[in-house]
């Protein structure tokens, strides 16, 4: 049984801050994480956590590595650390995911930040939002315009999601780059992207800047040295290494088995009805003037309107009776606001939330040219879209939809023959199209096996499928209180479980798990390849057992439709292979909605068959050009650090992970078992325990379950792990322990497992003490210090102590004279106490050395550039003498003679300019340097734990 002395020795082990560079360093994370755990996932976690002083880490792993994993453990790592002023920029896209994955994942708590969340939660009694005892996520924008409110916090750690859209943010120009770099100097940042250098190496510049501005020196500088003839790259490759690390999908295929995806085209011809309304309405939203789409909004208008178009008879139907409407307000209301319907007008598809924040970069026109003082033309545009309206309403059943049957059976036949589950997700771009599918499917055999997902999931059938699901998990712990995290888990479980297809809108395209479907049917195309990926990326992903089927569908008829699916099969790969785009290509249409636009564009000013595929050749040689760029190997050669030694590295890192995760679990179960003793009964081989009386009000009755690696965990309240409320209430019982000096028996021979360092003290006795130890300096360090000797007098070690402490163990009644052992004992300890200040000085000096040799070569950058400028100016009065000597007339002669003098004065200037500025160089690196001495400086507190007699038996 583990004792109260078991209790405090593993209550404090299990938080204490530790500097080590091993998988200790993260070991509260990764016990407390519910993920499956990757060598180059823990590595990443290490090198960013590895340094003190560093100001920050860029984690480059290619794309479907798992980098918001790594995030994930480094912010779950400080979280257990008690460092909780945490923060995540992202895309405003991915705010959602990362607030599930975090709680999903890592049971943290996040707040979602902008505008009007912010105002609400001022109103609650918060007047700065940013500073809560919860991860802030935020998007770029957002965190951008709030930037006073985000330098006036003391983050401990700021993670930035997608960050090569900031590598710009050297440039003056870039405002959201220079307002996020201001924002956030001096914060310890991990930067987070797939796509580190595509087409500059100025684009590295950008990012080492965003994380500490003294890594490099100017552009100038760094220009000279690593983008001009003879650059050396070498060197710069050996300072990339200190703070990024890039892992490629090649290097991990011995530890991630991933299978194939397999694409089906279902080929398509509208009826002829079906073409001339799609013909019609193309050409009206193509017009130059209309009422119906007021200039100001034009691009986002017609954008939403060919996707709606493209999508189904049934969804342009709606939209333009709803622009017909618009218009019949504007006719009889003509003081009414023109934009002011738009944003009701798109409501009932997903579209319009997708895209406003990508979209809105569209060059709008400064005033709206069509405001409405011709009554006869409203009046001919009104009845041109009734009539259109009603042409679409009149087709019914459209060949797509008919399609559909077929693309299912195909599916479903593929899927058969690999023994995967008779599952079929199918993506929508808008939600009136949906609903049509799903009706549809229902009249032609699907019916009650059909399950929606979109951006509100609020159907009858949603609610319905919501509240069956919190009553069968109320008593399980898994009701989280949110709707919008406990619906989506909702839906895909009855997916999972209940429904052959899942219909689903670009809300279902990030954050949700698939693994168990193997059948994506893309009913409408996306134009943005990242979006594809994000669509795919639900099923086919790290855990997918059997390959995953990929349908798209080709309208026949449209030659702009079979050059854009041309174009995300052949050239950017999107469907193929074990991993579908490759970085090369997702990064060179990083601004996927660029592309987007250029697709656009196609289709709104090609009328022809010629005019589209001409458009379509010159897009493919642009995209062509950019992603066969020499680039290539020179990403290769500065970013790809993997060899063998490394691959060996990681198995070795992998078994030490599993080993010490075991080590947690068996500590944290004892120290549970101890501290709950009163309240549970436990289940030592289902390591469960019936919680029957809470230690406190907020803890609930229940029957709980240790967190694993091993097995499949529970979800919701009833996992337990060290960040858990009743986790942290037995590691805090564990701390207060009541452990007076008294004789411990440690139990060798009833031991399931065999320790030899332990067996051989067996019969043996003596004295023990545990001493805790806290160092300052860089960062805090936590020790736990065991000194002991056997009644022989021979010193015991710290392994062998620890390992006593596996043991179960029974405690004597009275405690035993001590005075004789009291004094070796408190020499032993400050003797070891004296050993580890001198170890954590020695490890500190290792990262000041780093630290003063960046400062260094910092410093020589700042004068190479003053430098090149004096180079610059040499070459400028070479070549003005030169011209000079070749001068015709003497107004020549004399004009070339007045630059030299100008130029020589410049010159003389920057030679003595250099000596200065080598002197401020040189006293701001001293300056530096000395600060970072003085942080150096250790201070360090200790106090006893506990006495004790042992003996082992």
């Amino acid at each position: 049984m583990p004792t109260p002395y078991h209790a405090k020795y593993f209550a404090h082990e299990l938080t204490r801050h530790r500097q080590t560079e091993g998988v200790d360093r993260i070991s509260m994370a990764l016990f407390d994480a519910c993920v499956d755990l990757n060598p180059h996932q823990i590595e990443a976690a290490l090198f960013a956590l590895r340094n003190p002083i560093s100001k920050g880490v860029l984690l480059g792993d290619e794309v479907g590595l798992g980098k918001t994993i790594e995030g994930g453990l480094i912010l779950c790592q400080h979280w257990a650390e008690r460092k909780r002023r945490l923060i995540v920029v992202c895309p405003a896209s991915l705010r959602k995911q990362w607030a599930l994955e975090l709680e999903e994942k890592f049971n943290l708590p996040s707040q979602i930040l902008d505008s009007k969340t912010y105002k609400k939660i001022q109103k609650e009694g918060n007047p700065q939002p940013f500073d809560q005892k919860a991860v802030i996520i935020t998007s770029y924008n957002y965190a951008s315009r709030m930037k006073a409110d985000l330098r006036a916090i003391p983050f401990d750690l700021c993670v930035i999601d997608e960050a090569h859209k900031l590598r710009n943010c050297y440039r003056p120009s870039n405002k959201t780059g220079q307002n996020l770099k201001w924002a956030l100097e001096d914060r310890k940042k991990c930067l987070l992207t797939a796509t580190p250098l595509q087409n500059s190496l100025l684009e590295l510049y950008g990012l080492a800047s965003l994380i500490d501005d003294l890594i490099f020196g100017d552009v100038n500088s760094f220009r000279s040295q690593y983008t001009s003839v003879g650059a050396n790259l070498e060197h710069l490759r050996e300072r990339l290494k200190s703070f990024c690390i890039r892992t490629l999908r090649k290097d991990v295929l011995e530890y991630i088995k991933y299978t194939k995806r397999r694409p089906i085209t279902i080929r398509f011809r509208p009826n002829d009805d079906e073409q001339k309304l799609y013909e019609s309405v193309s050409e009206f939203i193509s017009r130059d003037e209309t009422f119906a789409i007021p200039s100001r909004q034009k691009h986002l208008v017609a954008l939403i309107l060919r996707k709606l178009l493209a999508s189904s008879s049934h969804a342009i139907a709606n939209t333009l009776e709803g622009m017909k409407g618009r218009l019949e307000n504007l006719r009889d209301n003509p003081a009414a606001d023109e934009d002011s319907d738009f944003e009701e007008m798109f409501d009932e598809d997903d579209l319009e939330e997708n895209y406003l924040d990508d979209i809105l970069g569209f060059k709008e026109d400064e005033e709206d040219e069509s405001s409405v003082h011709d009554l006869q033309l409203l009046g001919a545009e009104i009845d041109e879209l009734g009539r259109f309206s009603k042409w679409a309403r009149s087709i019914g059943v459209d060949t797509k939809s008919r399609s559909l049957l077929k693309a299912l059976d195909t599916g479903f036949a593929e899927i058969e023959k690999m023994g995967a589950n008779r599952k079929a997700l199918i993506f929508t771009e808008s939600r009136r199209t949906q609903d049509y599918v799903k009706n549809f499917l229902e009249t032609n055999g699907f019916a009650g096996k059909i399950v929606l997902f979109n951006g509100t999931n609020n159907t009858p059938e949603s609610r319905q499928i919501l509240n069956d699901w919190i009553d069968s998990n109320r008593d399980a712990g898994r009701v989280t209180g949110s709707r919008p995290v406990d619906i989506r888990t909702a839906l895909v479980e009855h997916f999972r479980d209940s429904a052959e297809i899942m219909i689903a809108t670009e809300a279902a395209a990030e954050g949700i798990n698939l693994q168990f479907c193997s059948l994506v049917v893309n009913y409408d195309l996306p134009w943005n390849p990242q979006r594809i990926e994000q669509r795919i990326g639900r099923c086919h992903r790290y855990g997918q057992k059997h390959d995953v089927v990929v349908i798209n569908f080709l309208n026949e008829r449209n030659e702009a439709d079979r050059r854009v699916h041309e174009l995300l099969t052949e050239k950017f790969n999107l469907f193929n292979g074990v991993f579908g785009a490759s970085d090369e290509v997702l990064g060179q249409i990083e601004s996927g909605v660029d592309f987007e636009r250029r697709i656009f564009d196609i289709y709104q000013k090609c009328r022809t068959t010629d005019e589209i595929e001409e458009g379509f050749a010159i897009l493919q040689k642009e995209m062509g050009d950019q992603i066969e760029t020499k680039m290539q190997d020179t990403r290769q050669l500065l970013l790809d650090y993997f060899d063998e030694d490394v691959h060996a590295k990681l198995k070795i890192q992998l078994e030490d992970t599993k080993a010490s995760l075991d080590r947690i679990g068996k500590m944290f179960w004892a120290l549970t078992k101890q501290s709950l003793g009163k309240h549970a009964h436990f289940d030592d081989q289902d390591f469960s325990f019936q919680l029957e009386t809470p230690p406190a009000t907020e803890h609930r009755t229940g029957q709980y379950h240790l967190i694993s690696k091993k097995r499949e965990n529970v979800p919701g309240e009833f996992l337990y792990r060290l960040s858990h409320p009743l986790g942290e209430w037995s590691i805090a019982k564990g701390k207060d322990s009541d452990t007076p000096v008294a004789h411990l028996k440690f139990d060798i021979t009833n031991y399931p497992n065999r320790i030899a360092i332990v067996e051989q003290l067996k019969g043996k006795s003596g004295w023990m003490t545990l001493q805790y130890l806290q160092v300052t300096s860089f960062d805090e360090e936590e020790y736990l210090l065991f000194s002991a000797f056997d009644d022989e007098g021979r010193s015991i070690d710290q392994e062998s102590c620890e390992k006593m402490f596996q043991c179960d163990a029974v405690i004597e009644t009275q405690p035993p004279e001590q005075q004789e052992a009291t004094h070796r004992l408190e020499a032993e300890s400050q003797q070891h106490c004296s050993a580890t200040l001198a170890s954590s000085l020695e490890s500190n000096n290792r990262h000041f050395s780093e630290h003063r040799e960046q400062l260094e070569k910092w410093a020589e950058d700042m004068v190479l550039a003053a430098e090149k400028d004096l180079n610059d100016t040499k070459q400028q009065i070479k070549t003005i003498r030169r011209q000079s000597r070749l001068a015709s007339t003497l107004d020549e002669q004399n004009e070339l003679q007045s630059k030299l003098k100008e130029l020589e004065k410049k010159q003389r200037k920057q030679r003595q300019r250099i000596f200065e500025v080598e002197d401020e160089i040189a006293e701001k690196r001293d300056e530096l340097i000395e600060a970072l001495h003085r942080r150096m400086t250790q201070s360090s507190e200790s106090r006893k734990l506990f006495t004790i007699r042992w003996s082992v038996i």
